[in-house]
């Protein structure tokens, strides 16, 4: 009999072991899969919320839709009559006490055209002549591991970056433009420099494949993201699933491994997958663990809120979907989605439901992060009754913090995680790490992960 244990029940592992499960289904051979999960729920970070008639998520609101290992796993659980896709607006920043609309024909701000450039209102005239050099200055020495913050600079000028690009980017990436690399980032505006001698071009070039990703670029469930949890779930009847089991270490036993998960003892596998943040790993691992290669390793926080109100959606901004604060002002939030109407299956009666968020880079987050349930509320009822002049008490209130588990790509991250494979191949063979600490960051990049790691630890 063949044994393989996937270890974390996010959507990495169950990914994994969904996967594994078929694979040993469309198999002779005598097969057992054990699926970990340290919580008494599957989903990890996916986890919805639902509340007055509101439906709200935990974690990530949505899957990017391009992503081939969403759509095949989606048709495999017969979930596609049940997806719904997010309505398109204007984008805002919110700077010097003003909504301001991002520009049309934009990719993370960074323009398409001169005509884009020109329609920003965050921008100076002289912010404006000087990102036009990036037409002109071709020569550099860029590569895919160089900071995205010093390319978009040097050929786009600081003020542009800085007011229009930097708050998108960061937000979306969690972290300073200066140790996000353009390969864990946008890749293909080196490319796009390299080829077209100009990254506005590049992307002017490639217009319609960003204009097509903008439709429909997210999907969701009528009933939340947990939908898909559950299903897969409900798909696995093949997996013994332990729910509030915490794998407490991993240990070599011969050709095969020993996993200890507390209330369970030891459980034997001949293939493992740990499908954990960073720090879970390091510590199944033990004093085994490489400690430079995790120490490379580094994570963010969020905290996030959501207000739902017996108010119409119409007191939002028309055709707007939410802002980013590009600061100067005194919101405090970093970002804020208009829910109900971002995803209109949140707020089947129309009322209005928002979302804010606070990170970890915002200067004011370690008192955040301190304040109780009372302070939090006031603090968001302040950020919205000046950036949206709304002032109503909310009859809903949702807080939920994700402290220190939000993978952050810093200039290391892509050597670090080469070093770990290598060190797993060498030591722990037929181990396999998976999931948004390593491979990507994305609900989308985590199944694909997930499924191309059961085949691994399948196929040895």
């Amino acid at each position: 009999m063949k044994r393989f244990i996937v270890i974390g029940g996010g959507i990495t592992g169950l990914s994994a072991a969904h996967r594994l499960n078929k694979l040993a289904g469309e198999s002779e051979q005598d097969i057992q899969i054990t699926l970990i999960e340290a919580e008494e729920r599957l989903g990890g970070k996916l986890w919805t919320l639902q509340e007055d008639g509101f439906i709200m998520e935990a974690g990530a609101d949505s899957i990017v839709s391009r992503h081939e290992a969403v759509g095949k796993l989606v048709e495999e659980l017969g979930l596609m009559d049940r997806v719904v896709h997010n309505a398109t607006g204007i984008s805002y920043l919110y700077r010097d006490g003003e909504l301001h609309a991002i520009p049309a024909d934009t990719v993370f701000g960074i323009p398409m055209d001169e005509k884009s450039l020109m329609a920003s209102t965050l921008v100076s005239e002289e912010g404006k002549r000087a990102a036009l050099k990036d037409f002109e200055k071709t020569e550099h020495e860029f590569t895919k591991d160089s900071p995205i913050g010093a390319f978009l600079r040097a050929f786009l000028g600081d003020e542009l970056v800085e007011r229009q690009v930097a708050p998108v980017l960061s937000g979306v990436y969690s972290g300073s433009l200066d140790s996000l690399t353009l390969g864990s980032t946008l890749p293909y505006l080196l490319d796009y420099k390299n080829k077209y001698g100009s990254i506005i071009r590049g992307l002017g070039a490639n217009r319609e494949k960003f204009q097509s990703q903008a439709n429909k670029k997210f999907l969701s469930f009528d009933g939340g993201l947990s939908v898909l949890i559950d299903r897969m779930e409900e798909e696995m009847s093949g997996v013994r699933i332990l729910k509030g089991a915490r794998a407490e270490r991993l240990e070599k036993d011969g050709n095969s491994y020993a996993v200890s998960v507390e209330g369970h003892g030891e459980l034997l596998a001949d293939g493992v997958i740990l499908a954990l943040p960073d720090s879970q790993v390091r510590g199944l691992l033990g004093q085994a663990a490489p400690e430079e290669v995790f120490d490379t390793f580094s994570n963010a926080s969020i905290l996030t809120m959501y207000l739902g109100y017996d108010l119409p959606d119409s007191e939002l901004p028309a055709d707007g979907t939410g802002f980013i604060n590009a600061g100067n002002g005194h919101v405090v939030c970093d970002a804020c989605t208009w829910t109900s109407r971002k995803w209109t299956h949140t707020s089947p009666e129309g009322r209005l439901l928002v979302r804010l968020f606070y990170k970890n880079s915002n200067p004011k987050f370690e008192e955040i992060s301190a304040m109780d349930r009372e302070d939090l509320i006031a603090l968001a009822r302040r950020d919205l009754k000046e950036s949206l002049g709304l002032d109503a008490e909310p009859s809903v209130v949702e807080i939920t913090p994700w402290l220190g588990l939000m993978p952050k790509y810093g200039l290391g991250h892509r050597a670090a995680v080469e070093e770990l494979e290598q060190f797993l191949s060498a030591s722990y063979p037929n181990v396999q790490i998976a999931g948004a600490s390593f491979h990507g960051v994305g609900i989308g990049l985590c199944v694909a992960d997930g499924r191309e790691k059961a085949e691994k630890v399948f196929g040895n």
